[in-house]
């Protein structure tokens, strides 16, 4: 696959989108990526898009990674890192996902801190109050190979 499809805005600074931009000296034009990524549809069975730093992430000025998902129409998988927080942070990004008449097709549990309390609790919260099924969860594992890496269930 050309990179100017599959990767359009490779940024190196692993900061947020809009400061990698500046740093970069380069802009995120939203447009541009939907463009590319209507081409990967044309010539893909499935299209998988990951975003970078959370669904209103800044890209700009005034886009954020919400205007990327809806000008991509596609529908959204949450990630969401279990931690102290996770669950304000999974029940606002699904309002946010919802208010922008986008479809939340699952979630991924991602066990970020090794020493969380009680993360089976923050599971059943979050299974029982996502409008979605859990594809996936990942628990803390800092050498895990990914191929052990697997989903619950794929949607769809």
């Amino acid at each position: 696959m050309p990179a100017e499809l599959d990767n359009p805005c490779a940024l190196p600074d692993p900061v947020s989108p809009h400061l990698a931009a500046q740093r970069a000296g380069v802009r995120i034009d939203v447009n541009l990526l939907a463009e590319r990524a209507a081409a990967l549809r044309g010539r893909a069975d499935t299209l998988i898009v990951e975003g970078a730093g959370g669904f209103l992430v800044p890209l700009g000025d005034r886009a954020t990674g919400a205007d990327l998902a809806r000008a991509l129409g596609l529908p959204v998988v949450l990630v969401v890192g279990l931690r102290l927080g996770c669950l304000n942070h999974a029940l606002l990004t699904q309002e946010a996902i919802a208010a922008r008449g986008l479809v939340l097709a699952g979630w991924i549990a991602n066990q970020v801190e090794p020493d969380m309390l009680a993360p089976e609790a923050s599971l059943a919260y979050l299974t029982d109050r996502l409008s979605a099924p859990r594809l996936a969860h990942w628990p803390w594992s800092p050498a895990a190979a990914p191929a052990a890496l697997s989903f619950d269930r794929l949607p769809g």
